[in-house]
């Protein structure tokens, strides 16, 4: 077995998939739209409910806001659940609404307890939360979803029960930028939809033989 660090895993990575351009939106606003949507249903579902917000709402944060909770139901019908959906959305937004859309000044305001306010939010988990975390509120965090949990069991890691059990044994993202650990989850995610199906698909991957070691 050929040991690698966590940023090794990811410069192996990216050398082998290349930029994977993560998150696919084009304003912080979309984003959150987005981590809300894909709650339990693939991007092709997202897609379709994030064309019908913006036809209304072009992603104005005060539009969506506005929105009657009847219609945005109506809205995000595709990506499933779209009632507990889109209680989440209006009341994230009107957390928002509070700081007047300006996402800085809601960093400010919470500084480290911005995280434990996010979950506090109707349908808020833990991997929503750090989804946010890294790509609207721009912090170096580690998303430890389940594509991630199974390739580092694949990798050696024991003790991977759930999200938060493999999240508090990853250590800091020393030597990642920002980008780095933002594009790092796109390809972790990448990765997971083609080889960690099981044993099988991982085993045509380019990672069979290593190791992963948090301590080096």
């Amino acid at each position: 077995m050929q040991r690698l660090t966590l940023y090794q895993l990811y410069t192996k990575m990216l050398q082998k998939m290349g930029p994977q351009g993560w998150w696919p939106a084009d304003s912080k606003f979309e984003i959150i739209l987005g981590a809300i949507l894909v709650q339990n249903t693939n991007w092709n579902n997202v897609e379709k409910s994030l064309a019908n917000i913006k036809a209304e709402t072009a992603f104005m944060p005060e539009k969506i806001h506005q929105l009657e909770r009847e219609h945005l139901m109506e809205l995000i019908r595709p990506s499933g659940f779209y009632k507990n959906k889109s209680r989440a959305i209006l009341e994230t937004f009107q957390w928002l609404n509070d700081y007047n859309f300006d996402l800085e000044k809601v960093k400010i305001a919470y500084k480290r307890k911005l995280r434990s306010q996010l979950l506090s939010l109707r349908g808020i988990g833990e991997e929503t939360a750090d989804a946010l975390l890294l790509y609207v509120f721009d912090e170096k965090v580690f998303i430890a979803d389940k594509y991630t949990q199974k390739l580092f069991g694949f990798l050696g890691v024991d003790g991977i029960k759930n999200y938060s059990s493999l999240k508090k044994q990853v250590p800091e993202l020393i030597g990642f930028t920002l980008q780095d650990a933002q594009e790092f989850h796109g390809l972790l995610d990448e990765f997971g939809k083609i080889y960690v199906k099981d044993e099988v698909t991982f085993a045509d991957s380019f990672l069979v033989g290593y190791q992963l070691n948090f301590n080096e």
